[in-house]
């Protein structure tokens, strides 16, 4: 019978290179670790691994085991992890995973009244996960996902949170501000900074200036809005961001926000959480604070 031993065995192995480091990891001697592959191989009735000089190579048998390792016991210690906390009168420890770079300044207004509600339960912000959290909420390494692009997925259910408009931010005294609303052929003319990820993420591009046929004049990246707007205030560029954002900056930086087209570009925040924590009472009363939580 496969046990979780097993698995654990197989992932500390490929982890850490070596029978001898998956060994310290185990607390087991490096005899033991060895006694017990062979004896799981014997007991699955094939090869896990195969000797390469003095390394291991897995096997496809061995490569399938390890994706159900890595699959499975993030879940066990998931599981485990919870009902000490239950044991113990905590009731739990909320993960967050960011995919929207410029959310952070709102979930801090969720975060903070949720704390005062919510003494027994912990709260971690994953910002690692930003344009990659869905595996990572599929994988119960985080257990909620802020994301501006929910994509359906069995499973998963993903929470309308609220609404905002996409808007191009521009320094006071650019010709564009005294617009109504730009063009895309405005903003070919521009340089344009966003955030350091792929363009098929970024409604700027993929909802006003490819439909179009245009491109910014040239394209610059930085990681930290900070940064960026400072870089728009100082006639360096132009950048798209959420209006609430814009305007919360706009009292301490020279900068100002334009209608991205005649009708704006609508978009929406969504809490993405697994089905089978829907019914949490701290998961729901999460979602329920941050549908009140406006940015």
């Amino acid at each position: 019978m496969l046990e979780r031993s097993h698995l654990t065995i197989v992932r500390a192995i490929h982890e850490c290179g070596s029978v001898t480091a998956a060994a310290e990891r185990l607390c087991l001697t490096q005899s033991a670790l060895s006694h017990s592959m062979k004896k799981l191989e014997q007991q699955l009735g094939t090869a896990l691994w195969q000797r390469e000089g003095r390394g291991l190579r897995l096997t496809q048998a061995g490569r399938y085991l390890l994706s159900v390792a890595q699959r499975v016991l993030p879940q066990l210690e998931q599981a485990q992890a919870q009902l000490q906390q239950f044991a113990q009168g905590v009731r739990g420890n909320l993960r967050i995973g960011m995919e929207c770079h410029p959310c952070y300044q709102w979930l801090l207004k969720v975060v903070a009244p949720y704390l005062a509600a919510w003494p027994g339960v912990d709260v971690d912000v994953k910002q690692k996960f930003q344009f990659g959290g869905l595996t990572a909420l599929q994988d119960y390494e985080i257990d909620v996902l802020v994301t501006p692009d929910p994509i359906p997925q069995p499973g998963l259910v993903f929470e309308p949170v609220f609404d905002y408009e996409q808007v191009l931010v521009v320094p006071t005294g650019h010709p564009l501000a005294a617009l109504e609303h730009v063009e895309p052929e405005h903003v070919a003319r521009e340089v344009l900074i966003t955030y350091p990820v792929p363009t098929d993420r970024l409604d700027v591009y993929t909802r006003f200036l490819l439909p179009a046929g245009r491109l910014p004049r040239q394209h610059k990246t930085i990681e930290t809005t900070d940064i960026m707007l400072q870089m728009v205030a100082s006639g360096r560029g132009v950048a798209a961001l959420p209006r609430w954002l814009v305007l919360e900056y706009a009292q301490r930086l020279a900068v100002q926000p334009v209608r991205l087209g005649p009708r704006g570009v609508a978009k929406h925040i969504h809490l993405g959480v697994r089905q089978e924590d829907v019914s949490s009472d701290y998961v729901a009363a999460f979602i329920a604070l941050a549908r009140t939580r406006d940015a």
